[in-house]
C-alpha cells in the first residue's frame, strides 16, 4: 500500500494546510517510508501472542471518594465577578 501525492494533497486540504510542491513530495515520501516500516511488522509471527495496548500491566492508582471539608460558599463567591442564588454566573457561550 502506498500513499499518492493526490492523497497527501487531499489530506492537506482537509487540514486547511497549504503545501508547496516540494513539501507535498517530501510528505509523500516520508509517509510511504513510514508505511514500509509498519509493513515489516506483518512479517513477524504473532501466533499465540495476546493483543495488548501496553507491554507492562497498568493499574489506576485512585484514592477512595470521601467527603472532606471545603471552603464555605460565601468565601468561594467572594472572587466571582457575577453571582446569583449561590452560583457563579458566566456569559452565555451558545446562541439560542
Amino acid at each position: 500500500m502506498a500513499i499518492t501525492k493526490t492523497e497527501v494533497e487531499h489530506v492537506a486540504n482537509l487540514a486547511r494546510l497549504t503545501l508547496t510542491e516540494e513539501e507535498t513530495e517530501q510528505f509523500t515520501d516520508q509517509l510511504n517510508r513510514i508505511l514500509q516500516m509498519a509493513e515489516k511488522l506483518n512479517e513477524l509471527d504473532t501466533t499465540g501472542i495476546e493483543p495488548t495496548s501496553h507491554v507492562l500491566p497498568m493499574a489506576n492508582v485512585l484514592r477512595e471518594d470521601e467527603v472532606r471539608p471545603s471552603l464555605p460558599l460565601e468565601k468561594v463567591l467572594l472572587n466571582a465577578p457575577d453571582q446569583k442564588d449561590g452560583l457563579v454566573r458566566v456569559p452565555a457561550v451558545f446562541e439560542g
